[in-house]
């Protein structure tokens, strides 16, 4: 009987434990399934303020442990009257975020840095437009697991209104993100505009020395999975077998 006490605590802590691998935070760079958005100076420079389009569409959040976050949106939307004029957005946004009791996410972008360019072929005259973006945005819950089939953890996401957003899957831990702090201040808005140029050129300067050295980042790819899917398949079975073992010992 003690035995089998011993037994079903070893196999209780083991369970604990793939729970532990399973639930962790969202600290880390994640991206959708395309696999080619990413937040960092890849997908935004803002020392030009310039938006570079992925290859494919896609999105890309990442979140530092002090309660930073930056998002990267590529959408694109068919128009099923003309397949010749798809609209396209590009939305660049960073900030800090608010997690609650309830489970509930808010992120709240730094006003003067957010930024959108809209393409829209057959009503712009091929001169796509370029403006500030600034979206508060409320995410009612999340839940992060290992993907069963992929072997990496997945970020799930819900709207305010609970419906699911696309599934996201750790790319880099950790994160791949540009500085945190306000990137284009103003003299109006959120973002104050830092005293003296020396300041603001400093800011530039940080900025320019993190797009040189973008391949130097100390984020790390994550082409391998934290938690092998066989392993968590096969660990899950070997625990069921030798609990069905105790079970017919006692």
């Amino acid at each position: 009987m003690i035995e089998t006490y011993y037994i079903l605590a070893v196999l209780s802590l083991l369970s604990a434990v793939i729970c532990d691998d399973s639930q962790t935070s969202l600290y880390g760079t994640w991206s959708s399934k395309s696999n080619q958005v990413f937040t960092g100076p890849g997908f935004y420079d803002p020392v030009e303020e310039l938006l570079k389009e992925p290859s494919l569409p896609g999105l890309s959040f990442s979140f530092t442990d002090d309660q930073h976050f930056e998002e990267a949106i590529y959408q694109v939307k068919a128009n099923p009257r003309d397949p010749q004029c798809p609209i396209a957005v590009l939305i660049y946004q960073h900030g800090t975020y608010e997690l609650q009791d309830n489970g509930t996410l808010t992120l709240n972008p730094i006003a003067v840095d957010g930024r959108q360019l809209l393409s829209d072929p057959c009503n712009d005259n091929g001169t796509s437009v370029y403006s500030r973006y600034n979206q508060t945005e409320v995410y009612k819950w999340f839940t992060v697991q290992v993907n069963d089939y992929h072997g990496v953890y997945e970020l799930q996401l819900y709207q305010s209104d609970g419906s699911p957003m696309q599934p996201l899957y750790l790319a880099y831990r950790p994160p791949m993100m540009l500085p945190t702090e306000t990137l284009n201040p103003t003299n109006t808005g959120s973002g104050s505009q830092p005293s003296g140029s020396k300041q603001k050129r400093s800011l530039r300067s940080l900025v320019r020395r993190g797009l040189e050295n973008r391949h130097k980042t100390n984020a790390v790819k994550r082409n391998e999975s934290f938690v092998s899917s066989a392993w968590f398949k096969w660990g899950s079975l070997g625990l069921i077998g030798v609990g069905s073992i105790a079970f017919i010992i006692t």
